[in-house]
């Protein structure tokens, strides 16, 4: 009884890697954490949070909760909560997020678009249209 007490939180704490020297060529679905130091190229799905390290890269299209991305990102890429970029990080293309960290020296090209600004934007015109 007690061990299988245990395995709930032993599943919540997951965290998979992708080492350098790996290729994975299509989807990624993960209930947990996941560090890429090597190379996805393909759609990502991460319940938890996404690490992408230095010599890592991801193409394609990413979901998750949380990111820190320190290598390259091409594709869309939709975050929940927080993304940090630190200043290796480089990304191309559409990214959507709550909250954004930026470190001096990342690149970005592309749109990025936070939510809770978003909302706020549109809230705020609905107001005042309805008030005019």
């Amino acid at each position: 009884m007690i061990s299988s007490a245990k395995k709930p939180t032993e599943q919540a704490q997951v965290s998979n890697r992708i080492l350098a020297g790996t290729i994975i060529t299509g989807d990624v679905v993960s209930d947990g954490d996941i560090r890429v130091d090597g190379k996805v190229v393909g759609n990502m799905q991460v319940t938890g949070k996404l690490v992408i390290g230095e010599n890592g890269r991801v193409e394609g299209e990413v979901a998750c909760k949380n990111a820190a991305i320190a290598g390259q990102l091409e594709g869309t890429l939709k975050v929940d909560q927080t993304l940090s970029l630190t200043a290796s990080a480089k990304l191309q293309g559409q990214v959507q997020v709550e909250k954004l960290a930026v470190e001096p020296g990342a690149e970005i090209n592309g749109s990025v678009s936070m939510g809770t600004v978003m909302r706020k934007v549109n809230e705020a015109g609905k107001d005042s249209a309805q008030s005019a």
